[in-house]
Formats: C-alpha cells, structure tokens, sequence
C-alpha cells in the first residue's frame, strides 16, 4: 500500500463493467489490472452461478495494482436485486481500506445496471462514491450474425414452441437495459470479424444505443486504461434520463436462467475435455461454461471459458501448495437445464 488515506471529502470514483454472457468482462478487467500504471484499484465482482469464478480468474492476475484482499466476491446474488443486502457491505469493505483509488464493479451476466447506478445516491454511499462511468461489453461476433450471445438457437426453439412466450425476449430487453445504461461500449473479439460484419455489429449497437455514446473496438478485452477510467461522467445524476425496459417494475428476476457447478478431477487429456466442453451448446441449452482444470503434469491451473462452441484456454497460475488440485466448471444455461445429463457429457 501507498499509505495514502482515504479522504472523507474525495469520492471515490467507481467505473460499472456489465455486458452479456460470454462477451469479455473479466478479460477486459484482467487486462485494465495488469496495466493499472500505479492506480490503486479495488474489484467488485458479482457472478449468477454457485461459484465465484471470475473472482478466482482476477485473483489470478497477482498484481500489486490490486492485490487480493481488494478484490471482494460476491458469488449467487445479483447485484441489481440484492443492492442493499450485498452492494453496500461490499464497499464498505473496500472503502475501509487505505489507498483505494478507483473502484471497478464487474456485475453478473445478466444485471441490469440502472438499480445499482440509482443505489449510489441511497445516504450510506453517495457522499463517498460516484460512478465514473458504465462500461458494456458485447459480443462483436454474436453480434454481426443478429444475436446478442453466442448461442441463442435453443432459447429460441423454446420459444417458439410456447406461445405464452412469443413476445417475450428477456436476452433482448437485458441486452437493451444495459445499452441504455452505458457511457462507453467496449465491441470485443473484433479479430473474429471482417470490415463487412464490424459494420454489421457497429450497426446493431447503433440501433440500441438512445444516445450518442462512444464504441471502442477491441480483440481480447485490451482497452488501455486511460480510456476506460477516469471518465468522470457522474452517470448517478443522470441516471432517471436513461429509459429501459423494466422502468415500471418493481423487480425482476432471472427463471429463464440457470447455473450449477461441476467438479473435476485431474485431467489427463485436456483437449479431450476442451472437446466435451465445446460439444455442449449443441448438444443441450448450455449459454456459458467457465472455470478451471487441473492437467496431470502441468504445475499450473488450466483456465477453461467457453461461450456456445467457442472455448477459449490458457494456463494463467501455480497451483499453490496446499492447494487441492481439484477443478470445477460453472454451467449457465437456460431453466430447466438436465443437469445430470450435461454433468455426464462434461466428465465424458
């Protein structure tokens, strides 16, 4: 630590990263703390699932920006329906410590940032933080083919055959609640497009964006730092000017959506599992795989995330030594998901 104290009189900026499944939140952070440039940065991480595995994958980072007792997990609890009950301890936590500069909050897959942007003007909070900006991240390439996620075949064949469904799109409207929320959009995996099909995904945020907001193009999350903190917009002062969907609701929820955690053994075949891994957005209503394995022989941990049938993998820290070298992967997918039979297909 600096030394440097906390003032009772500075807010202390916090930068709000949301985005859909699988677009690249955790990458996009992993990346900004790896190349802090001597800001002191505290981490906010809030997951729909069982398991905190992003905190895990930026706990991974080991760097001195951030170390990891300034990285606070908030694992099965989203944050825009359970502000007061986890938002607000969690910053507590942070805003407890010396020499916090900024605060990057990384929600779940599927929030919806205006509830947490209004929570910064509740009494506790708004005399000690402001929201630098909210960032959103999107899929470039689910994009360019018309989705707003990888894989949205078998959301859409459910739909299609429940006609209490068919014009309910909750993907849509979150997609949509958090374009009408953002002060800068990150397109992400922009090397997996042509010229041809980034118009087209440019073109698709255009068309949700109510505003004129800046959209960054970037491959692996790689945004520097400058650009994306220290946008001092304030959004909590604007925040009642950003029209969304769910405006006239007092809640929502997330029954679409499900999530549960499969254990692994020692793998002595990764590719093989890397395989099972990618074969489960055909095979079943998986959205979204992430997590870890241990590869027999390798001293370090096998960092596995996949969205639809794309896998992404690299070996990103040491098993420590007291460590058990057991993995796990979180499954994310749509309600009703046969849990025993995805489980099945993944330890092969």
């Amino acid at each position: 630590m600096n030394g440097k104290m906390n003032s009772p009189l500075a807010r202390i900026p916090c930068t709000i990263v949301t985005g859909f499944l699988g677009s690249g939140k955790t990458t996009l952070i992993r990346h900004v703390l790896a190349n802090a440039q001597g800001r002191r940065l505290a981490v906010i991480v809030n997951e729909f699932g069982d398991v905190g595995i992003d905190g895990e994958i930026l706990k991974g980072c080991g760097n001195d920006a951030c170390p990891e007792d300034n990285i606070v997990e908030l694992a099965n609890g989203c944050l825009c329906c359970t502000v007061a009950d986890e938002f607000v301890p969690a910053l507590d936590a942070i805003l407890a410590k010396d020499g916090v500069e900024h605060i990057v909050i990384e929600t779940s897959d599927l929030a919806l940032p205006k509830p947490l942007v209004q929570a910064f003007h509740w009494p506790a909070i708004k005399s000690r933080v402001t929201v630098d900006g909210v960032v959103v991240v999107v899929d470039g390439a689910a994009l360019a083919d018309g989705r707003v996620a990888a894989d949205l075949d078998a959301l859409n064949r459910q739909r299609s055959a429940d006609s209490a469904l068919a014009h309910d799109d909750p993907v849509e409207e979150v997609f949509e609640d958090q374009i009408a929320c953002a002060d800068l959009v990150v397109l992400n995996k922009r090397d997996l497009l042509d010229e041809v099909d980034a118009k087209k995904a440019i073109a698709a945020i255009s068309r949700a964006l109510p505003r004129s907001v800046k959209v960054l193009t970037v491959t692996d999350g790689k945004v520097d730092q400058a650009l994306l903190l220290g946008l001092g917009v304030g959004t909590e002062d604007d925040i009642e000017n950003r029209r969304t969907r769910h405006d006239a609701e007092a809640e929502h929820d997330h029954d679409d959506f499900d999530s549960f955690v499969v254990p692994l053994g020692e793998t002595a075949d990764p590719a093989a599992l890397l395989s099972r891994v990618a074969a489960l957005a055909g095979d079943f209503d998986v959205l979204r795989v992430k997590g870890f394995a241990a590869v027999a022989g390798k001293p370090l941990r096998l960092l596995i995330q996949a969205v639809g049938p794309r896998v992404t993998q690299q070996y990103d820290r040491p098993w420590a030594a007291a460590e058990p070298r057991n993995g796990q992967l979180v499954v994310i997918g749509l309600k009703g998901l046969d849990r025993a039979a995805v489980t099945a297909a993944l330890l092969g």
